[in-house]
């Protein structure tokens, strides 16, 4: 079974505007945003599928240069503990994901200050011959704007180089807030907000594919979210490229952020559900909304169903990133199909372009 075209809206939704989503943020009840989000969603996907997928999350690299404030993950070049996996141990993580029925690998790693455009098509050229069957889903945007200074090539030029490599599409990560003012503060060598879009641009044009994320709980502001929303919204009117967004909160323990601002908390379930409902209904564009249930756990993910997400995200055989601050939940897919049918809706394992492969009614 294939149900294809599940990455685009089909019906044209009420525009909200950037006024009218801030007095919903902050003075409807939980109850009512959830309610109005949920009822999106089913006019979006009134099948009743709520669909999820069996990944693996390598980081080929925790080296990073970029030194973002709200990272516990990265190190420097000349730390004990950094790495850069082998192409053996890579084959590894993929054997090991092939064997439970995984159909894509989420490739992301620190900014490697020296590795450049031809280690990454080795890298692509060795899975994608390989194993052909496994969709490689990577690189951010901070890794391919800097594998285009380093190589000094264009942003293009990386993208089509990298696509011709296998390179399917690009994660929405490094995105955090889009408002400079916020990471100014948080990622101060990190790309700014134009660059970020105009990657997810270029990558569009080439007919790649790609997801938009948002990291809150930091030092945002409403309106610094809204500007967020904004920009992605806009994007998503000019390219139609966003196959989704993923909305996941600021894990604070073990990271520089914390120690700077030190009433820095996580961010409360309530506050996670109140703002996926607003996207919801704000980002009229995208067809699908993910739950974070690897930031909030498995019973907020669930929840999160009911308050406008229709796709569980990933069974993340393996996550490395937001675990080094502390958040350590894990699911398999039995588990992930139990939660949706326990809402009453029919869980169904989805490859990375949102095509159903197989429903669990």
């Amino acid at each position: 079974m294939q149900i294809k075209n599940r990455d685009s809206v089909k019906i044209k939704l009420p525009r909200v505007s950037p006024k009218e989503i801030l007095d919903l943020m902050q003075n409807t009840s939980l109850k009512e945003l959830g309610e109005r989000a949920f009822a999106i969603k089913k006019q979006l996907h009134p099948d009743n599928i709520t669909s999820f997928i069996v990944d693996r999350n390598i980081n080929y690299t925790n080296i990073c240069w970029v030194d973002c404030k709200f990272c516990a993950f990265k190190r420097r070049i000349n730390e004990a503990d950094i790495y850069i996996l082998s192409f053996d141990e890579i084959d590894q993580k993929i054997d090991e994901l092939l064997a439970i029925g995984g159909t894509q690998i989420l490739f992301q790693g620190g900014v490697h200050p020296s590795l450049k455009i031809e280690w990454y098509e080795d890298l692509l050229l060795h899975i994608t011959q390989k194993y052909p069957q496994i969709t490689v889903h990577g690189f951010s945007a901070i890794e391919i704007n800097y594998i285009a200074k380093i190589s000094r090539i264009s942003i293009l030029e990386v993208l089509e180089r990298l696509k011709k490599c296998g390179l399917a599409s690009i994660p929405g990560a490094g995105a955090e807030i889009l408002s400079d003012r916020v990471r100014d503060i948080i990622a101060p060598k990190k790309l700014d907000s134009d660059e970020w879009i105009e990657v997810h641009r270029q990558a569009h044009k080439i007919g790649m594919k790609s997801t938009a994320t948002m990291m809150f709980g930091s030092v945002e502001s409403d309106e610094d979210i809204i500007e967020h929303w904004q920009r992605i919204r806009d994007l998503q009117d000019e390219t139609n490229g966003f196959r989704a967004f993923i909305l996941w909160s600021f894990q604070p323990a073990f990271t520089p952020l914390q120690k700077e601002f030190p009433h820095l908390h996580k961010a409360s379930s309530n506050r996670y559900l109140r703002l996926l409902a607003c996207s919801r209904i704000f980002l009229d564009n995208f067809a699908n909304i993910q739950s974070s249930w690897v930031t909030q756990g498995s019973y907020i993910g669930q929840l999160a169903l009911l308050f406008g997400a229709n796709d569980l995200g990933s069974t993340m055989m393996e996550e490395n990133v937001v675990a080094a601050a502390g958040a350590k939940n894990s699911m398999n897919q039995n588990e992930m199909i139990s939660l949706i049918k326990d809402i009453g809706e029919i869980p169904a394992k989805r490859n990375t372009a949102y095509d159903i492969l197989e429903c669990f009614s």
